[in-house]
């Protein structure tokens, strides 16, 4: 096939599918939180929700752009605008019906008090104080009913953190969650006997898988990095002679290690990130994102290095981690379970993508010898390249395309069908 003929075809493909591209997947942390304190007598806690979240759930129009904070200011807690008083009892009674905690078979009442904000560079939290009553002796365990946002968003999730619990040792706990709800798992136990680390930190793997999964631009990345994993090394002279590999091993051990080095390189962004040495603007860190999938994907038709992707992704992997501090928290990670909240949500992800990888790479293994195989990677390539400028242009210039929320609830009930929600 001619090769212009080819880019031309391809390019027509690709901006016919780029609007499954939908920039609401995109690091989006699409979480709720549900913390506890825990004293000798008594049970407190908050329920914290984005103003998007609660504009989602209650249709109201809530503007919280006027209560971002500026990229210099510190992460505070205000009180409540005034104006934005009007909605607390509808939120309360959301939340009344939403969340029910038992303990063992007798209900606990959730006697909500205060409201504060938490503002944020790109987001308000609204923290509803509660009190649980009747409380004379704090319970074993807590049984929690959580379903907040499921029948508006199948890709939200709702975080429970005990923030303090002297009695398990636990103190000024904002990182480790023990429990993770989602719309097929929205009741479970909560323990107040022990710190449940182990609990936390399963919790936190399952998370990092979670976002590998719909961060569709993490796995375009991945993509464009596995394309070629089952041809031999070129270079600019020969990009067009493809060479199949001839052992699967080799090729599959080295996609692996190429897969850890970007997992390697996000872990040290999302680590420095977290612990606020690094911070940079999100429309910087999200454009260059997609910049990095368009030259992944170029370097697979142009070779850029004729010695190894590891720069290509070790370079990236950087700022894909700086992507993924938004998830875990401009929120604010603290605390002494950070390292394993980090080290937790890290091993999540490379899970994630190692499975993404056993799912895909023995398919262009079998068909690396198949005439097919050089039209898959060129034009798959063309079309992650096309996509890449597709979101470059959503993020850096911030637009937000017509078809994304139309795109968004298609994808969600593709979730919906394979039971991955």
């Amino acid at each position: 096939m001619n090769w212009k003929k080819m880019i031309k075809r391809s390019s027509s493909i690709a901006i016919a599918l780029l609007f499954i591209l939908s920039n609401v997947f995109a690091h989006q942390p699409d979480q709720s939180y549900l913390y506890f304190k825990i004293y000798q007598d008594k049970i407190g806690g908050t329920v914290e929700m984005t103003t998007k979240d609660i504009n989602e759930a209650l249709g109201t129009t809530i503007d919280p752009s006027p209560y971002f904070k500026l990229q210099d200011e510190e992460i505070i807690k205000e009180n409540l605008p005034q104006e934005w008083q009007q909605y607390a009892p509808q939120l309360k009674e959301y939340l009344l019906s939403r969340i029910q905690i038992k303990n063992g078979n007798q209900a606990l009442q959730m006697q909500f008090t205060d409201l504060e904000i938490l503002r944020l560079t790109k987001s308000v939290y609204i923290m509803y104080h509660f009190k649980l009553n009747p409380i004379t002796e704090v319970p074993d365990n807590l049984s929690i009913d959580y379903n907040v946002l499921f029948d508006k968003n199948d890709i939200h999730r709702g975080l429970t953190i005990i923030a303090h619990n002297w009695k398990a040792g636990i103190i000024n706990n904002e990182s480790m969650s023990s429990l993770i709800f989602s719309p097929n798992n929205t009741s479970q136990v909560l323990s107040l006997t022990d710190s449940s680390m182990w609990q936390g930190f399963v919790a936190l793997v399952k998370l990092g898988m979670w976002h590998i999964y719909i961060g569709i631009d993490h796995i375009f990345f991945l993509l464009a990095l596995i394309l070629p994993a089952v041809i031999l090394k070129r270079n600019r002279a020969d990009r067009l002679d493809i060479k199949p590999v001839e052992t699967f091993s080799s090729a599959l051990w080295y996609i692996l290690k190429i897969v850890t080095l970007f997992t390697i390189a996000h872990s040290i962004t999302l680590s420095l990130a977290a612990l606020g040495y690094i911070q940079l603007e999100s429309r910087i860190v999200e454009s260059i994102i997609a910049l990095s999938i368009g030259l992944a994907a170029f370097h697979n038709i142009y070779p850029l290095f004729s010695k190894s992707e590891g720069i290509i992704t070790f370079l990236f992997g950087l700022f894909h981690g700086m992507g993924f501090a938004s998830v875990l928290g401009e929120k604010g990670i603290e605390g002494e379970y950070l390292a394993i909240s980090l080290f937790g949500f890290n091993i999540g992800v490379e899970i994630g993508q190692v499975l993404i990888v056993c799912a895909i790479f023995p398919i262009l293994f079998f068909l690396r010898k198949k005439p097919i195989y050089k039209p898959i990677l060129i034009y798959g390539s063309i079309f992650l390249i096309v996509a890449s400028l597709y979101w470059f242009v959503e993020r850096f210039f911030d637009v937000n395309f017509l078809l994304d929320d139309y795109i968004s609830k298609a994808i969600n009930k593709v979730f919906k069908i394979i039971g991955l929600k």
